[in-house]
């Protein structure tokens, strides 16, 4: 059976799509093998640039504070999202509509403004800039990712599967964790990879609520850029590449997001 224009038209758009997206990354992985500084070809492959990494302490310095905040941003922001997913869903009260409604506009939002708005305030708060004001503005980011995301999951979520559990004699933790946090497992894994996408990725945020001696590796990474640019920052982001497909494919193995586990 011949393929139709239109499914061969459709094939090359989404071959040129996916082009689009990964070949700057498959160039920039292989640059990072590449001894020369400035990428001249054929590639003399080498893994010079991943030993001066290891010697790089602004670079190292910069990843390990990205970690620990999108860390502490996941684990806070799933946490308290999942729960405002469950309350959205089991009760009623004033003003519901309206906080679910101001879910949105943080997403909306130019990061510029949002920057500027949270660096105005944390000076004006008392809070000022650091690592701890770039988790409260990353949480404050993330949070709205995990509770749209947790919120799609709960909404198909059956309550008498519950009131089943209890007539059957189940406390109510054994209700919580046998039947409720099991189904709510893949949307909050969902939440919880994007809270840590979203702050790990965050760069304007970082950039206004960083101080001196203190950034994350997006700041880290600017700021490189304009000092001169380097295969060493090629092998920092290939290695940051190669560890979130991984973790991807490890949390895909065990859960499919469609639901089913």
């Amino acid at each position: 059976m011949k393929a139709r224009p239109t499914n061969m038209l459709a094939r090359i758009y989404l071959g040129l799509v996916l082009a689009f997206l990964y070949l700057p990354i498959l160039v920039m992985a292989a640059m990072s093998f590449n001894s020369s500084q400035f990428y001249m070809l054929p590639i003399d492959w080498t893994f010079d640039w991943y030993v001066k990494l290891a010697h790089n302490t602004r670079l190292l310095e910069s990843t390990r504070n990205s970690i620990l905040v999108a860390m502490v941003t996941t684990v806070i922001a799933s946490v308290l999202g999942t729960a405002a997913s469950i309350a959205f869903f089991r009760y009623e009260f004033r003003f519901k509509k309206v906080l679910q409604a101001a879910l949105f506009p943080p997403i909306a939002i130019p990061w510029l403004i949002t920057g500027t708005a949270m660096l105005l305030f944390f000076f004006w708060s008392g809070i000022g800039r650091g690592l701890h004001a770039m988790i409260l503005g990353h949480v404050a980011l993330a949070l709205p990712y995990v509770i749209i995301v947790v919120s799609a999951r709960i909404k198909g979520f059956d309550p008498d599967l519950e009131a089943a559990a209890r007539s059957l004699g189940a406390s109510p933790w054994q209700v919580i964790r046998h039947v409720t946090l099991p189904y709510l497992a893949p949307g909050f894994i969902a939440g919880a990879l994007f809270a840590f996408a979203v702050s790990f990725d965050q760069f304007v945020i970082s950039y206004f609520l960083s101080v001196p001696g203190v950034s994350t590796l997006p700041v880290e990474i600017y700021t490189a850029i304009k000092k001169g640019f380097t295969p060493e920052i090629n092998a920092i982001s290939t290695l940051v590449i190669a560890f979130s497909i991984t973790l991807l494919v490890i949390v895909s193995r065990f859960y499919r997001f469609g639901g089913d586990r």
